[in-house]
C-alpha cells in the first residue's frame, strides 16, 4: 500500500481529513476508557502508516490530560510470510520515536495499523513484537477493517468497518507520509 495513489473523482472516499481526525479522536477515547493507567501502555505503529497514526493517538491522549503513552514504530519486513526471511531479523524491528528500543515486557502493547485485510501483516507484527519480549497483553487498533481474513485475528479497536470484495483495495493516506489525509475504496476488477 505504499505505492503512490492519486484518487480519481469516481473513487469512493471512505474518510476525508475531518472524518479521519474525528475517528482518531474516538479511537483515543476508546483506549482511555479501557486503560486507566497509560504508563504501562506502548503504542506500536506498523510502518509505514501505522507509526504516524500511533503518534496522532498519543497526541490525542495527552490532550485529554491522560499523559502520552510511549510510541514506537515496528518494521515487520523480516517477519512476513510472503517474503524470504532475511538478515533483517538481526536488525532491531522496534524503535521508539526517541530512538530507543522500548521495553514491552509486562506492558500492554497496542499494535496500530491503517488497514486490516487478511491478517498476515498483523501476524508478522505480533511475531516481530514477540522478538522483543513478552507483553502482558497485545491489542490491535486499525483505522479500517475491510474483512477477508485468512487468519483468525481481529482488531480490538476499529475506526471503520468497510465491506469489500476480495479484489478491492483500501488505500489510506496520511499527511506525514503522503501529504494528505484520507481513505479511499479502490474497486478491483469484477468477474
Amino acid at each position: 500500500m505504499s505505492q503512490a495513489f492519486a484518487p480519481l473523482e469516481s473513487t469512493p472516499q471512505l474518510m476525508d481529513a475531518a472524518t479521519l481526525r474525528r475517528t482518531t479522536l474516538r479511537l483515543a477515547h476508546e483506549i482511555a476508557e479501557r486503560h486507566s493507567d497509560l504508563g504501562d501502555v506502548v503504542l506500536v505503529g506498523v510502518r509505514t502508516r501505522g507509526a504516524p497514526l500511533a503518534e496522532r493517538l498519543a497526541v490525542e491522549l495527552a490532550a485529554m490530560g491522560r499523559g502520552a503513552p510511549q510510541v514506537a514504530g515496528l518494521d515487520i519486513r523480516g517477519f512476513r510470510d510472503d517474503r524470504p526471511r532475511s538478515a533483517a531479523l538481526g536488525a532491531p524491528a522496534l524503535v521508539s520515536i526517541d530512538g530507543e528500543t522500548p521495553h514491552v515486557e509486562g506492558r500492554t502493547v497496542i499494535l496500530v495499523d491503517d488497514v486490516i485485510f487478511t491478517g498476515r501483516t498483523l501476524r508478522a507484527a505480533i511475531d516481530a513484537l514477540m522478538h522483543h519480549g513478552r507483553a502482558a497483553a497485545i491489542e490491535v487498533l486499525v483505522l479500517v477493517d475491510r474483512g477477508h481474513r485468512e487468519l483468525p485475528l481481529r482488531a480490538t479497536y476499529v475506526g471503520k468497518n468497510v465491506p469489500t470484495s476480495s479484489g478491492d483495495r483500501v488505500t489510506v493516506q496520511l499527511r506525514e507520509v503522503d501529504g494528505v489525509d484520507g481513505a479511499w475504496l479502490v474497486p478491483g476488477a469484477r468477474r
